[in-house]
């Protein structure tokens, strides 16, 4: 198959839909199909080798920003698409924040813009697709300019879109439902979000596709003392907070906390914060590798994301579990069905942090029995091979049917 997949990049910092894109398209190249990554926004950002290098960046996010502002020129595009200037440009909180992003959001909902025009122009050059991918549906404005068949993952567009002021909520939502009919086919990264999209865009059957990732080279955790981590944007939506006042009221003698993931200027505030609340008992690392990512996660007893908004699926859950590190996580969103599918972790009461350090401390005098179980199936299902397999088929359907 020839493969077009457009992913949206978040400029300085890793995010889930991301990974699991990047490492789709590399398993769909090494099963023998010729797959073009395109990335939009901003440049994109991976902890393994990025699947874009070399794709010019289109719809920069400097371009759709200041083009609600006025027309901008091509010379002045080619300028405001330099991956570097982007990088910094993502920096600034306002490029990323649904509330700010508005008009802009709406605009790319209509798929039709002076951006959409270089975008598709470039693609004209190209040799011709079989299908087109969307990393989610936000991009469905584009379907109606393909001749071929289009699919759109599903993976945390609510967040984003609830998120944006009125009266540009509604109005994205509308959209969204009317452009959803230029789609084929949805691939939901789990079966709760999946439902929860079908019922609120009225869409037809939705398959459901669990992100994978990649095992092998893996090592097993192995803790000297007991250490709770966390690995996600440091920022509220993510429960840090909830997790800090949970670790402070955690029973275990000697109990650690270590924090990883991405911090974005505007979340600096925050994190000293929490940084001032857990004193010497926390240590912080923003915005690991692939390689620091593993050696993080072979020091950890027990994990937590206790994040306040119903997650559509948790890449971080899967990665804990490859490590052979049990979860606690909040009772909502994809977590009950990721638990209940890998048996790697237990579930407690959402922005309880009283409940959630009772969990903490059970997991922590007895981890290794969810570690070894949750390690064994992600193996087993949760593998990028499985991913790709089962996205390949509903491809090749889609194909031979248009």
């Amino acid at each position: 198959m020839r493969i077009l997949q457009l992913t949206p990049g978040t400029g300085n910092f890793y995010c889930g839909a991301c990974l699991r894109d990047n490492a789709l398209v590399r398993g769909l190249r090494a099963r023998g199909h010729d797959v073009l990554m395109v990335p939009l926004y901003l440049p994109f950002v991976t902890d393994d080798e990025p699947a874009t290098e070399g794709v010019p960046i289109f719809l920069s996010g400097l371009s759709v920003y200041l083009g609600d502002k006025f027309p901008v020129p091509a010379w002045l595009n080619r300028v405001l698409s330099s991956p570097a200037l982007l990088r910094q440009a993502a920096k600034l909180a306002s490029l990323t924040r649904a509330k700010d992003l508005g008009e802009a959001a709406v605009q790319m909902l209509r798929g039709e813009s002076r951006e959409v025009e270089r975008l598709l122009a470039w693609l004209r050059t190209q040799p011709p697709f079989d299908v087109v991918c969307l990393s989610n549906a936000l991009l469905a404005g584009l379907a109606h300019h393909f001749t071929v068949p289009v699919v759109s993952t599903l993976q945390g567009e609510d967040g984003f879109l609830d998120g944006l002021p009125e009266p540009y909520r509604r109005q994205a939502w509308d959209l969204l439902a009317r452009q959803c009919a230029g789609i084929r086919q949805f691939i939901a990264v789990s079966q709760a979000f999946g439902d929860r999209m079908r019922d609120r865009l009225k869409l037809p059957a939705v398959s459901v596709v669990y992100p994978g990732i990649a095992i092998e080279g893996l090592p097993v955790a192995e803790p000297r003392e007991p250490v709770i981590g966390y690995l996600a944007r440091m920022h509220p939506c993510k429960g840090l907070d909830l997790l800090a006042d949970a670790f402070l009221q955690v029973r275990t003698p000697g109990a650690r906390l270590h924090i990883a993931g991405a911090m974005t200027g505007s979340d600096r505030k925050f994190v000293q914060s929490i940084r001032q609340k857990l004193g010497n008992r926390a240590e912080f690392f923003p915005n690991l590798n692939r390689a620091a990512k593993s050696e993080f996660f072979r020091q950890l007893s027990v994990f937590s994301v206790p994040a306040r908004a119903d997650e559509a699926f948790g890449m971080y859950v899967l990665e804990a579990l490859a490590h052979g590190v049990p979860v606690v996580q909040p009772r909502h969103g994809a977590f009950p069905e990721i638990i209940a599918a890998t048996g790697g972790g237990i579930l407690v009461e959402p922005n309880n942090p009283a409940a959630l350090a009772a969990g903490l401390d059970e997991l922590l005098t007895n981890p290794r029995q969810y570690g070894a179980t949750g390690r064994q199936v992600v193996v087993e299902k949760f593998s990028v091979e499985a991913m790709t397999q089962k996205t390949e088929a509903i491809l090749q359907q889609v194909i031979h049917a248009a």
